[in-house]
């Protein structure tokens, strides 16, 4: 059986269905049952041998011989489609990603990012707001005293921006790179 006649019959089932208030008119492709005339149920869209013809037509089936699909329920709900929520990076995350633009803008190397990672990392963690109570040091660079920061911006207590430019100028002006600084802390616990 061809395309076309699969969706002629489906339709003719759509139709009848609708006409004679049987049902809410829509189901799916096989959902419909319909009987041929010779008593023997048929899905929509089968052809059903009858004599001369060769074919069930569309006038032949009647309102009795199609039988609508009974819905059980219909589901609801009251939750609305939320948009899909971005967590912000945590600071840590986003102190990395700022010192490593400034590093770039240097032209300094990946390795010299490298470097200062593992120093500030040793130093602070990357906490912007870390202190030691031993020495006075502050903030990611663990500048001693912690307001010598204040000449990079009135912010550094807590901006890590703010510490992380005056770390790279500090490193830069004392050590000349990152990794200068790293070296100078590997030998003497400190830079």
């Amino acid at each position: 059986m061809d395309s076309r006649s699969l969706l002629r019959n489906a339709v003719a089932a759509l139709i009848a269905a609708t006409v004679t208030g049987g049902g809410s008119g829509v189901a799916w492709a096989g959902e419909w049952t319909a009987l041929d005339q010779t008593g023997e149920t048929a899905q929509t869209g089968e052809t059903a041998q009858t004599g001369e013809t060769g074919q069930t037509g569309e006038a032949e089936r009647t309102a009795e011989s199609v039988r609508p699909v009974t819905h059980l329920g219909v589901w609801t709900t009251r939750a609305a489609a939320q948009p899909p929520r971005f967590r912000r990076a945590p600071a840590k995350i986003r102190s990395k990603a700022y010192a490593f633009r400034l590093v770039t803008r240097r032209t300094w190397s990946g390795q010299q990012f490298q470097c200062l990672d593992s120093l500030w990392t040793r130093e602070s963690n990357w906490d912007h707001r870390a202190y030691n109570q031993g020495s006075g040091a502050y903030g990611i660079p663990q500048a001693l005293p912690g307001h010598k920061m204040g000449y990079a911006g009135n912010d550094w207590r807590f901006n890590p921006q703010t510490q992380i430019r005056w770390g790279l100028r500090y490193i830069k002006g004392r050590y000349g790179s990152p990794c200068g600084a790293w070296g100078h802390f590997r030998s003497h616990n400190w830079y």
